[in-house]
Protein backbone atom coordinates (compact mmCIF):
# COMPACT_ATOMS: atom_id res chain seq x y z
CA UNK A 1 0.00 0.00 0.00
CA UNK A 2 1.19 3.34 -1.03
CA UNK A 3 1.34 6.00 1.72
CA UNK A 4 0.42 9.38 0.70
CA UNK A 5 0.67 11.40 3.75
CA UNK A 6 2.39 10.68 7.33
CA UNK A 7 -0.64 11.80 8.81
CA UNK A 8 -4.57 11.85 7.63
CA UNK A 9 -7.19 12.13 8.91
CA UNK A 10 -10.86 10.58 6.83
CA UNK A 11 -14.40 11.88 7.88
CA UNK A 12 -13.35 11.23 12.21
CA UNK A 13 -16.22 11.81 14.53
CA UNK A 14 -15.84 12.07 17.69
CA UNK A 15 -18.39 11.46 20.67
CA UNK A 16 -18.65 12.01 24.21
CA UNK A 17 -21.53 9.33 25.44
CA UNK A 18 -24.10 10.10 22.94
CA UNK A 19 -23.40 14.05 22.20
CA UNK A 20 -20.71 14.51 18.96
CA UNK A 21 -17.96 16.73 19.52
CA UNK A 22 -16.30 16.54 16.67
CA UNK A 23 -17.90 15.88 12.95
CA UNK A 24 -16.13 14.10 10.12
CA UNK A 25 -13.39 16.08 9.83
CA UNK A 26 -10.63 15.82 7.16
CA UNK A 27 -6.97 16.63 6.85
CA UNK A 28 -3.73 15.41 6.33
CA UNK A 29 -0.12 16.22 7.28
CA UNK A 30 2.96 15.64 5.35
CA UNK A 31 6.46 14.50 6.59
CA UNK A 32 8.11 17.77 7.42
CA UNK A 33 5.74 20.18 7.37
CA UNK A 34 3.81 22.07 10.51
CA UNK A 35 0.17 21.62 10.09
CA UNK A 36 -1.48 23.89 12.81
CA UNK A 37 -5.62 23.55 14.09
CA UNK A 38 -7.20 27.13 15.07
CA UNK A 39 -9.94 27.39 16.72
CA UNK A 40 -11.60 28.72 19.84
CA UNK A 41 -11.69 27.27 23.50
CA UNK A 42 -14.00 24.13 23.37
CA UNK A 43 -14.30 24.08 19.59
CA UNK A 44 -11.98 20.27 19.41
CA UNK A 45 -8.89 20.81 18.49
CA UNK A 46 -7.35 19.12 21.43
CA UNK A 47 -9.41 16.17 21.24
CA UNK A 48 -8.90 15.84 17.38
CA UNK A 49 -5.03 15.55 17.47
CA UNK A 50 -5.62 13.42 20.73
CA UNK A 51 -7.06 11.03 18.86
CA UNK A 52 -3.65 10.35 17.13
CA UNK A 53 -2.50 8.43 20.24
CA UNK A 54 -6.19 7.40 21.80
CA UNK A 55 -5.15 9.11 25.04
CA UNK A 56 -8.87 9.74 25.94
CA UNK A 57 -10.27 6.85 28.01
CA UNK A 58 -12.41 4.21 25.66
CA UNK A 59 -15.25 3.95 28.26
CA UNK A 60 -16.05 7.39 27.77
CA UNK A 61 -15.27 8.41 24.35
CA UNK A 62 -16.48 7.12 21.11
CA UNK A 63 -15.29 7.14 17.01
CA UNK A 64 -18.39 6.54 15.32
CA UNK A 65 -17.23 7.07 11.91
CA UNK A 66 -14.23 7.65 10.60
CA UNK A 67 -10.33 6.82 10.41
CA UNK A 68 -6.89 8.52 11.79
CA UNK A 69 -4.26 6.91 9.81
CA UNK A 70 -0.21 7.13 10.69
CA UNK A 71 1.95 5.94 8.11
CA UNK A 72 -1.14 4.37 6.40
CA UNK A 73 -2.31 2.62 9.95
CA UNK A 74 -5.38 3.54 11.05
CA UNK A 75 -4.42 4.03 14.81
CA UNK A 76 -8.05 3.71 15.55
CA UNK A 77 -8.13 0.03 14.81
CA UNK A 78 -4.55 -0.78 16.73
CA UNK A 79 -4.51 -2.98 19.40
CA UNK A 80 -3.72 -0.64 22.96
CA UNK A 81 0.01 -2.41 22.93
CA UNK A 82 0.61 -1.30 19.54
CA UNK A 83 -0.38 2.48 20.49
CA UNK A 84 1.45 2.26 23.56
CA UNK A 85 4.99 1.78 21.22
CA UNK A 86 4.07 5.08 19.25
CA UNK A 87 3.43 6.86 22.52
CA UNK A 88 6.68 8.97 23.15
CA UNK A 89 8.85 7.19 20.17
CA UNK A 90 7.12 7.46 16.88
CA UNK A 91 4.84 10.21 18.06
CA UNK A 92 5.42 12.58 21.05
CA UNK A 93 2.98 15.68 22.40
CA UNK A 94 3.82 18.49 24.55
CA UNK A 95 0.57 18.94 26.68
CA UNK A 96 -0.85 22.03 27.49
CA UNK A 97 -0.73 22.12 31.47
CA UNK A 98 2.48 20.58 32.18
CA UNK A 99 1.50 20.31 36.34
CA UNK A 100 -1.36 18.10 35.40
CA UNK A 101 0.93 16.13 32.98
CA UNK A 102 4.21 15.11 35.11
CA UNK A 103 4.56 12.53 37.56
CA UNK A 104 4.10 14.98 41.04
CA UNK A 105 5.73 11.73 42.85
CA UNK A 106 9.10 11.70 40.59
CA UNK A 107 11.95 13.94 40.04
CA UNK A 108 12.55 15.86 36.40
CA UNK A 109 15.10 13.27 35.92
CA UNK A 110 13.67 9.97 36.83
CA UNK A 111 10.48 11.13 34.68
CA UNK A 112 12.52 11.48 31.34
CA UNK A 113 14.76 8.46 32.24
CA UNK A 114 11.93 6.51 32.01
CA UNK A 115 11.11 7.62 28.52
CA UNK A 116 14.61 7.09 27.43
CA UNK A 117 14.51 3.47 29.08
CA UNK A 118 11.07 2.28 27.47
CA UNK A 119 12.07 3.31 23.82
CA UNK A 120 15.87 3.39 23.89
CA UNK A 121 16.81 1.11 26.56
CA UNK A 122 19.36 3.50 27.88
CA UNK A 123 20.84 3.12 31.36
CA UNK A 124 20.99 5.49 33.85
CA UNK A 125 24.52 7.42 33.31
CA UNK A 126 23.88 7.52 29.59
CA UNK A 127 19.95 8.79 30.43
CA UNK A 128 21.61 11.60 32.09
CA UNK A 129 23.49 12.73 30.01
CA UNK A 130 20.91 13.02 27.08
CA UNK A 131 18.39 14.04 29.62
CA UNK A 132 21.41 17.34 30.62
CA UNK A 133 21.38 18.22 26.73
CA UNK A 134 18.04 18.30 26.10
CA UNK A 135 16.98 20.30 29.20
CA UNK A 136 19.88 23.33 27.81
CA UNK A 137 18.07 22.42 24.52
CA UNK A 138 14.62 23.91 25.34
CA UNK A 139 16.12 26.69 27.77
CA UNK A 140 16.35 25.57 31.27
CA UNK A 141 18.48 27.23 33.64
CA UNK A 142 21.30 25.13 35.59
CA UNK A 143 20.01 21.87 34.43
CA UNK A 144 21.93 19.91 36.84
CA UNK A 145 20.51 21.18 39.12
CA UNK A 146 16.98 20.82 38.69
CA UNK A 147 17.89 16.61 37.64
CA UNK A 148 16.25 16.34 41.41
CA UNK A 149 13.83 18.54 41.52
CA UNK A 150 9.72 17.96 41.43
CA UNK A 151 7.51 19.58 39.07
CA UNK A 152 5.91 21.88 41.90
CA UNK A 153 9.41 22.99 42.62
CA UNK A 154 9.56 24.66 39.58
CA UNK A 155 7.78 27.48 37.85
CA UNK A 156 4.81 26.92 35.01
CA UNK A 157 7.42 27.94 32.36
CA UNK A 158 9.80 25.74 33.68
CA UNK A 159 7.76 22.73 33.82
CA UNK A 160 6.58 23.17 30.23
CA UNK A 161 10.15 23.18 29.18
CA UNK A 162 10.29 19.79 30.80
CA UNK A 163 7.23 18.65 28.91
CA UNK A 164 8.72 19.51 25.96
CA UNK A 165 12.17 18.08 26.08
CA UNK A 166 9.98 14.94 27.22
CA UNK A 167 8.01 15.12 24.16
CA UNK A 168 11.15 15.25 22.00
CA UNK A 169 14.06 13.02 23.95
CA UNK A 170 12.91 10.17 21.35
CA UNK A 171 13.31 11.90 18.33
CA UNK A 172 9.42 11.47 16.84
CA UNK A 173 8.19 11.49 13.33
CA UNK A 174 5.51 13.56 14.69
CA UNK A 175 5.07 16.11 17.35
CA UNK A 176 1.78 16.88 18.79
CA UNK A 177 1.88 20.35 20.15
CA UNK A 178 -0.82 21.41 22.33
CA UNK A 179 -0.60 24.92 23.34
CA UNK A 180 3.15 24.14 23.45
CA UNK A 181 4.53 27.89 24.29
CA UNK A 182 1.61 29.15 26.06
CA UNK A 183 3.31 29.48 29.84
CA UNK A 184 6.47 30.52 28.42
CA UNK A 185 7.98 34.33 28.25
CA UNK A 186 8.53 35.67 25.02
CA UNK A 187 12.23 35.45 24.60
CA UNK A 188 11.55 31.31 25.84
CA UNK A 189 9.01 30.96 23.15
CA UNK A 190 11.17 32.29 20.91
CA UNK A 191 14.07 29.88 21.31
CA UNK A 192 11.10 27.01 21.21
CA UNK A 193 10.05 27.82 17.99
CA UNK A 194 13.48 28.68 16.57
CA UNK A 195 14.35 24.87 17.97
CA UNK A 196 11.27 23.24 16.72
CA UNK A 197 11.80 24.55 13.46
CA UNK A 198 15.60 23.67 13.39
CA UNK A 199 14.43 19.45 14.09
CA UNK A 200 12.08 19.90 11.09
CA UNK A 201 15.06 21.00 8.98
CA UNK A 202 17.43 18.39 10.70
CA UNK A 203 14.95 15.36 11.02
CA UNK A 204 11.85 16.01 8.51
CA UNK A 205 9.62 15.41 11.45
CA UNK A 206 6.34 17.01 11.20
CA UNK A 207 4.46 19.52 13.31
CA UNK A 208 0.53 19.40 14.72
CA UNK A 209 0.64 22.48 16.00
CA UNK A 210 -2.36 23.48 18.12
CA UNK A 211 -2.62 27.04 19.66
CA UNK A 212 -5.07 30.21 19.76
CA UNK A 213 -2.28 32.60 18.52
CA UNK A 214 -2.52 33.26 15.55
CA UNK A 215 0.55 35.26 15.49
CA UNK A 216 2.63 32.04 16.14
CA UNK A 217 0.32 29.88 13.92
CA UNK A 218 1.38 32.81 11.10
CA UNK A 219 5.32 32.74 11.87
CA UNK A 220 5.01 28.56 12.29
CA UNK A 221 2.43 26.64 9.94
CA UNK A 222 2.54 25.92 6.41
CA UNK A 223 -1.13 25.20 6.72
CA UNK A 224 -3.91 26.07 8.71
CA UNK A 225 -7.37 24.22 9.63
CA UNK A 226 -9.88 26.47 11.33
CA UNK A 227 -12.40 24.54 13.90
CA UNK A 228 -15.31 25.67 15.35
CA UNK A 229 -18.00 23.93 17.06
CA UNK A 230 -16.55 20.35 16.07
CA UNK A 231 -16.21 21.33 12.13
CA UNK A 232 -13.60 22.22 9.85
CA UNK A 233 -14.74 25.53 8.89
CA UNK A 234 -11.89 26.03 6.62
CA UNK A 235 -8.25 25.12 5.39
CA UNK A 236 -5.20 26.59 3.38
CA UNK A 237 -1.91 27.38 3.05
CA UNK A 238 -0.82 29.91 5.72
CA UNK A 239 -0.02 33.06 3.61
CA UNK A 240 -3.32 32.22 1.66
CA UNK A 241 -5.81 32.12 4.33
CA UNK A 242 -4.25 35.32 6.44
CA UNK A 243 -4.22 37.09 3.32
CA UNK A 244 -7.74 36.37 2.10
CA UNK A 245 -9.85 34.24 4.50
CA UNK A 246 -13.31 33.02 3.11
CA UNK A 247 -15.36 31.91 6.27
CA UNK A 248 -16.96 35.09 8.55
CA UNK A 249 -15.34 33.02 11.55
CA UNK A 250 -12.06 32.99 10.06
CA UNK A 251 -12.05 36.88 9.69
CA UNK A 252 -13.54 37.27 13.37
CA UNK A 253 -10.70 35.98 14.48
CA UNK A 254 -7.92 36.96 12.61
CA UNK A 255 -9.46 40.51 13.30
CA UNK A 256 -9.13 40.16 17.25
CA UNK A 257 -6.72 42.43 17.65
CA UNK A 258 -5.81 45.24 20.68
CA UNK A 259 -6.28 48.70 19.33
CA UNK A 260 -6.11 50.84 22.54
CA UNK A 261 -3.57 52.41 24.02
CA UNK A 262 -1.62 51.65 27.12
CA UNK A 263 -3.87 53.76 29.76
CA UNK A 264 -1.96 56.64 31.68
CA UNK A 265 -1.29 55.89 35.13
CA UNK A 266 -2.56 58.36 37.93
CA UNK A 267 -0.11 58.35 40.84
CA UNK A 268 -2.45 60.86 43.04
CA UNK A 269 -5.37 57.61 43.18
CA UNK A 270 -5.05 56.09 47.13
CA UNK A 271 -2.95 53.36 47.32
CA UNK A 272 -4.56 50.05 48.49
CA UNK A 273 -1.72 48.21 49.15
CA UNK A 274 2.33 48.82 49.48
CA UNK A 275 5.29 46.42 49.20
CA UNK A 276 8.68 47.12 50.86
CA UNK A 277 12.28 46.12 50.17
CA UNK A 278 10.22 42.39 50.07
CA UNK A 279 12.54 39.11 49.90
CA UNK A 280 11.73 35.87 49.72
CA UNK A 281 14.26 33.42 49.69
CA UNK A 282 14.29 29.43 49.50
CA UNK A 283 16.71 27.74 51.30
CA UNK A 284 18.96 25.07 49.71
CA UNK A 285 19.55 22.28 51.94
CA UNK A 286 22.14 19.22 51.55
CA UNK A 287 23.67 16.31 52.98
CA UNK A 288 22.41 13.45 54.73
CA UNK A 289 20.95 16.02 58.11
CA UNK A 290 19.74 18.34 55.64
CA UNK A 291 21.86 21.16 56.53
CA UNK A 292 21.10 24.31 54.50
CA UNK A 293 23.65 25.65 52.85
CA UNK A 294 22.91 28.57 50.98
CA UNK A 295 19.55 30.22 49.58
CA UNK A 296 17.57 30.90 45.79
CA UNK A 297 16.80 34.54 46.13
CA UNK A 298 13.11 34.35 44.07
CA UNK A 299 12.34 37.91 45.25
CA UNK A 300 15.00 40.10 46.34
CA UNK A 301 14.16 44.00 47.83
CA UNK A 302 11.60 44.39 45.46
CA UNK A 303 8.80 47.73 46.77
CA UNK A 304 5.66 48.57 44.99
CA UNK A 305 2.25 50.33 45.15
CA UNK A 306 -0.42 49.14 43.83
CA UNK A 307 -3.57 52.13 43.15
CA UNK A 308 -7.02 51.82 43.39
CA UNK A 309 -8.50 51.37 39.99
CA UNK A 310 -5.17 50.53 38.38
CA UNK A 311 -2.69 47.65 37.04
CA UNK A 312 0.36 47.15 38.03
CA UNK A 313 2.07 44.59 35.55
CA UNK A 314 4.86 42.39 36.38
CA UNK A 315 6.89 40.88 33.35
CA UNK A 316 10.17 38.46 33.08
CA UNK A 317 11.43 35.56 32.27
CA UNK A 318 9.76 31.80 33.74
CA UNK A 319 11.73 31.68 37.12
CA UNK A 320 11.79 35.39 37.46
CA UNK A 321 9.89 35.57 40.79
CA UNK A 322 6.90 37.13 39.36
CA UNK A 323 4.49 34.54 40.95
CA UNK A 324 6.16 33.89 44.28
CA UNK A 325 6.01 37.89 44.17
CA UNK A 326 1.96 37.43 44.04
CA UNK A 327 1.74 34.53 46.18
CA UNK A 328 3.86 36.56 48.37
CA UNK A 329 1.32 39.68 48.61
CA UNK A 330 -1.47 37.39 49.49
CA UNK A 331 0.36 35.90 52.43
CA UNK A 332 0.21 32.34 50.31
CA UNK A 333 4.29 32.09 50.38
CA UNK A 334 6.16 33.30 53.28
CA UNK A 335 8.16 36.05 53.09
CA UNK A 336 11.74 36.16 54.56
CA UNK A 337 12.05 40.31 55.24
CA UNK A 338 10.35 43.39 54.18
CA UNK A 339 6.77 44.84 55.21
CA UNK A 340 3.16 44.19 52.87
CA UNK A 341 0.28 46.43 53.84
CA UNK A 342 -3.16 45.79 52.48
CA UNK A 343 -5.91 48.93 52.95
CA UNK A 344 -3.55 50.10 55.60
CA UNK A 345 -2.75 47.18 57.73
CA UNK A 346 0.42 45.44 57.70
CA UNK A 347 -0.03 41.36 57.38
CA UNK A 348 3.30 40.01 57.81
CA UNK A 349 2.41 39.75 62.01
CA UNK A 350 -1.37 38.49 61.40
CA UNK A 351 -2.68 35.19 62.20
CA UNK A 352 -3.80 33.03 59.44
CA UNK A 353 -7.77 33.95 61.72
CA UNK A 354 -6.76 37.48 61.22
CA UNK A 355 -6.02 37.32 58.01
CA UNK A 356 -9.24 35.24 56.90
CA UNK A 357 -11.29 38.76 56.31
CA UNK A 358 -8.64 40.05 54.37
CA UNK A 359 -8.78 37.16 51.81
CA UNK A 360 -12.51 38.17 50.56
CA UNK A 361 -10.93 41.30 49.55
CA UNK A 362 -7.73 40.02 47.92
CA UNK A 363 -8.21 37.41 45.62
CA UNK A 364 -5.82 35.05 43.08
CA UNK A 365 -6.46 33.81 39.60
CA UNK A 366 -3.48 31.20 38.95
CA UNK A 367 -1.74 30.36 36.29
CA UNK A 368 -2.97 26.55 35.87
CA UNK A 369 -6.73 26.48 35.95
CA UNK A 370 -6.87 22.56 36.22
CA UNK A 371 -4.34 22.65 38.85
CA UNK A 372 -6.50 24.89 41.21
CA UNK A 373 -9.53 23.73 40.78
CA UNK A 374 -10.91 20.62 42.69
CA UNK A 375 -11.42 17.88 40.49
CA UNK A 376 -14.14 16.29 42.78
CA UNK A 377 -16.55 19.45 43.17
CA UNK A 378 -18.72 20.84 40.40
CA UNK A 379 -18.54 23.99 38.80
CA UNK A 380 -21.50 25.41 41.28
CA UNK A 381 -19.38 24.22 43.97
CA UNK A 382 -15.93 25.44 42.99
CA UNK A 383 -17.64 29.08 42.26
CA UNK A 384 -19.89 29.10 45.49
CA UNK A 385 -17.26 28.01 48.08
CA UNK A 386 -15.99 31.36 48.88
CA UNK A 387 -19.58 32.59 49.26
CA UNK A 388 -20.05 29.65 52.07
CA UNK A 389 -16.60 30.27 53.89
CA UNK A 390 -17.32 33.76 54.42
CA UNK A 391 -20.94 33.25 55.13
CA UNK A 392 -22.30 35.49 52.66
CA UNK A 393 -26.55 35.45 52.08
CA UNK A 394 -28.95 32.50 51.59
CA UNK A 395 -28.58 30.01 49.60
CA UNK A 396 -31.02 31.29 46.81
CA UNK A 397 -28.68 34.52 47.24
CA UNK A 398 -25.67 32.42 46.89
CA UNK A 399 -27.42 30.84 43.86
CA UNK A 400 -27.94 33.98 42.14
CA UNK A 401 -24.14 34.99 42.55
CA UNK A 402 -22.26 32.26 41.35
CA UNK A 403 -24.91 32.08 37.88
CA UNK A 404 -23.85 36.31 37.77
CA UNK A 405 -20.40 35.28 38.17
CA UNK A 406 -20.59 32.68 35.58
CA UNK A 407 -22.59 35.08 32.67
CA UNK A 408 -19.83 37.45 33.63
CA UNK A 409 -17.52 35.43 31.98
CA UNK A 410 -19.28 33.47 29.41
CA UNK A 411 -19.99 30.41 31.04
CA UNK A 412 -23.53 30.72 32.28
CA UNK A 413 -24.98 27.77 30.75
CA UNK A 414 -27.18 25.69 33.09
CA UNK A 415 -26.09 22.06 32.38
CA UNK A 416 -22.91 23.58 33.20
CA UNK A 417 -23.01 23.96 36.89
CA UNK A 418 -23.06 20.07 37.62
CA UNK A 419 -20.37 19.37 35.44
CA UNK A 420 -16.77 18.77 36.62
CA UNK A 421 -12.83 20.66 35.53
CA UNK A 422 -12.06 17.89 33.88
CA UNK A 423 -15.12 18.05 31.09
CA UNK A 424 -14.09 21.75 30.09
CA UNK A 425 -11.12 22.48 28.03
CA UNK A 426 -8.53 24.96 29.06
CA UNK A 427 -9.66 28.35 28.29
CA UNK A 428 -12.95 27.53 29.54
CA UNK A 429 -11.46 26.26 32.92
CA UNK A 430 -9.95 29.78 33.14
CA UNK A 431 -12.75 31.49 32.80
CA UNK A 432 -14.52 29.37 35.82
CA UNK A 433 -11.37 30.23 37.62
CA UNK A 434 -12.11 34.07 37.09
CA UNK A 435 -15.62 33.26 37.98
CA UNK A 436 -14.69 31.74 41.66
CA UNK A 437 -12.62 34.80 42.69
CA UNK A 438 -15.18 37.93 41.35
CA UNK A 439 -18.09 36.40 42.65
CA UNK A 440 -16.75 37.60 45.91
CA UNK A 441 -16.16 41.12 44.88
CA UNK A 442 -12.45 42.02 45.77
CA UNK A 443 -11.44 44.90 45.85
CA UNK A 444 -7.79 43.56 44.86
CA UNK A 445 -7.29 40.80 41.91
CA UNK A 446 -3.79 38.74 41.71
CA UNK A 447 -3.90 37.48 37.68
CA UNK A 448 -1.10 35.22 36.97
CA UNK A 449 -1.36 34.67 33.74
CA UNK A 450 -4.93 34.42 33.47
CA UNK A 451 -5.29 34.30 30.02
CA UNK A 452 -2.16 32.11 29.01
CA UNK A 453 -4.71 29.33 27.75
CA UNK A 454 -7.68 31.15 26.01
CA UNK A 455 -7.76 32.01 22.65
CA UNK A 456 -7.31 35.18 21.08
CA UNK A 457 -10.50 36.39 21.04
CA UNK A 458 -11.69 35.35 24.49
CA UNK A 459 -8.59 36.90 25.68
CA UNK A 460 -9.71 40.44 24.57
CA UNK A 461 -12.88 39.44 25.60
CA UNK A 462 -11.87 38.53 28.88
CA UNK A 463 -9.48 41.86 29.29
CA UNK A 464 -12.05 44.27 27.76
CA UNK A 465 -13.98 42.81 30.60
CA UNK A 466 -11.74 43.18 33.45
CA UNK A 467 -10.52 47.01 32.42
CA UNK A 468 -14.68 47.26 32.48
CA UNK A 469 -15.05 46.00 35.89
CA UNK A 470 -12.11 47.80 36.99
CA UNK A 471 -13.87 51.32 35.95
CA UNK A 472 -16.87 50.18 37.48
CA UNK A 473 -15.93 48.85 40.74
CA UNK A 474 -12.45 50.83 41.25
CA UNK A 475 -10.51 47.08 41.40
CA UNK A 476 -6.97 46.82 41.58
CA UNK A 477 -4.78 44.43 39.71
CA UNK A 478 -1.65 42.99 40.13
CA UNK A 479 -1.51 41.30 36.90
CA UNK A 480 1.60 38.67 35.89
CA UNK A 481 2.14 38.23 32.58
CA UNK A 482 4.63 37.04 29.91
CA UNK A 483 2.09 38.45 26.96
CA UNK A 484 3.24 41.90 26.35
CA UNK A 485 0.17 43.20 24.15
CA UNK A 486 -2.30 42.24 26.78
CA UNK A 487 0.11 43.94 29.26
CA UNK A 488 0.72 47.17 26.75
CA UNK A 489 -3.13 47.53 26.63
CA UNK A 490 -4.16 46.68 30.35
CA UNK A 491 -1.31 47.88 32.55
CA UNK A 492 -0.86 51.47 33.88
CA UNK A 493 2.29 50.77 36.17
CA UNK A 494 5.61 47.66 35.00
CA UNK A 495 8.03 46.14 36.97
CA UNK A 496 10.42 44.11 34.57
CA UNK A 497 12.08 41.18 36.45
CA UNK A 498 15.00 39.15 35.91
CA UNK A 499 16.22 36.62 38.10
CA UNK A 500 14.64 37.85 41.54
CA UNK A 501 14.78 41.26 40.69
CA UNK A 502 13.28 44.53 39.10
CA UNK A 503 15.30 45.61 36.48
CA UNK A 504 13.12 48.69 35.70
CA UNK A 505 9.87 49.95 36.53
CA UNK A 506 7.52 53.19 36.34
CA UNK A 507 4.50 53.96 34.03
CA UNK A 508 3.73 51.26 31.37
CA UNK A 509 3.53 53.95 28.51
CA UNK A 510 7.39 55.55 29.15
CA UNK A 511 8.45 51.90 29.62
CA UNK A 512 7.30 50.26 26.22
CA UNK A 513 8.22 53.77 24.46
CA UNK A 514 11.67 54.39 25.74
CA UNK A 515 12.58 51.13 27.85
CA UNK A 516 15.97 51.64 29.39
CA UNK A 517 17.58 48.38 30.29
CA UNK A 518 18.55 45.45 27.83
CA UNK A 519 16.39 43.23 29.32
CA UNK A 520 13.49 44.97 28.79
CA UNK A 521 14.34 46.22 25.42
CA UNK A 522 14.76 42.20 24.60
CA UNK A 523 11.79 41.47 25.76
CA UNK A 524 9.54 44.80 23.86
CA UNK A 525 11.45 43.68 20.84
CA UNK A 526 10.64 40.29 20.56
CA UNK A 527 7.15 40.86 21.64
CA UNK A 528 6.24 43.23 18.88
CA UNK A 529 8.64 41.39 15.75
CA UNK A 530 6.40 39.78 13.43
CA UNK A 531 8.36 37.93 11.23
CA UNK A 532 8.11 33.95 10.22
CA UNK A 533 9.76 31.74 12.81
CA UNK A 534 13.29 30.57 10.70
CA UNK A 535 15.05 27.48 11.73
CA UNK A 536 18.72 28.03 13.67
CA UNK A 537 21.34 27.73 11.53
Amino acid sequence: MSITHLVEYRSLSVAFGTKEVVHSIDFYIDAGETFALVGESGSGKTVSAQALLRLLDGRHIQYPHGEVLFEGKDILRMKDAQVQRLRGSSIGMIFQEPLTSLNPLHTIEKQLAESLFLHQGLAQNAAKQVIIQWLERVGLRDPQKRLGAYPHQLSGGERQRVMIALALLNNPRLLIADEPTTALDVTVQERILHLLKALQKDMGIAILFITHDLELVRRMADRVAVMKDGFIVETNATAALFAQPQEPYTRALISATVHEQTPDADPSAPIVASVSDLKVYFPIKSGVFRKTVGSVKAVDCISLNLYRGQTVGVVGESGSGKSTLGKALLKLEKSTAGTISIGGTEIQSLSEKNMRPLRRSIQIIFQDPYGSLSPRMTIEEIVGEGLIIHRIGTKADRQARVMAALKEVGMAEPDFLPRYPHEFSGGQRQRIALARSLVLEPEILVLDEPTSSLDRSIQFQVISFLKDLQKRRGLSYLFISHDLRIVRNLCHYLLIMKEGVVVEAGAAGKIIEHPHHPYTQELLRTAFANVPVAATP
